[in-house]
């Protein structure tokens, strides 16, 4: 067994089709959405649509959200009214193709910035999925603000 072998507690399945400009549906029905190229991309920019960057910004701050919240109730503190936004760009990469990077800021109001700071490393170094398996992939930059 790899040390990146998993046990599937949930497994979560997509279904896309047309692309970038096309609709991506999961198989529950519990997300359905249609995408479009943003205009800065040279795509159409259609209104009520979103892109995959944005899907990923919403998993990625909900799933840290979620793994700081167990990593502070290892430790016995509270980070009620945390909030974490997950700024997600694309763009080329210098080895060709593109890329994403990722900034996310965490606002902890319940512990000062040093007591945040230490849960919300052990959170992106430790436990959340998404940190995991970015790693070492994508320019990332983690800001942490506390009480």
């Amino acid at each position: 067994m790899s040390a990146y072998t998993i046990k599937p507690l949930v497994t979560a399945t997509a279904i896309s089709t047309g692309g970038r400009n096309g609709h991506s549906e999961t198989t529950d029905h519990s997300v359905s959405v249609n995408l479009s190229v943003p205009k800065a991309m040279g795509g159409p920019g259609l209104p009520n649509t979103t892109t995959p960057e944005h899907l990923f910004a919403a998993g990625y701050a909900a799933c840290f959200g979620g793994a700081l919240e167990f990593v502070a109730s290892q430790h016995k503190k509270s980070v009620a009214g945390t909030k974490v936004t997950c700024n997600t760009s694309v763009g080329p990469r210098e080895g060709g193709g593109f890329g994403i990077a990722v900034k996310m800021q965490v606002h902890v109001p319940t512990l000062s910035t040093e007591e945040a700071r230490a849960l919300v490393q052990e959170t992106h170094e430790k436990i959340c999925p998404y940190s995991h398996a970015t790693r070492g992939n994508i320019d990332f930059v983690l800001e942490v603000e506390g009480a």
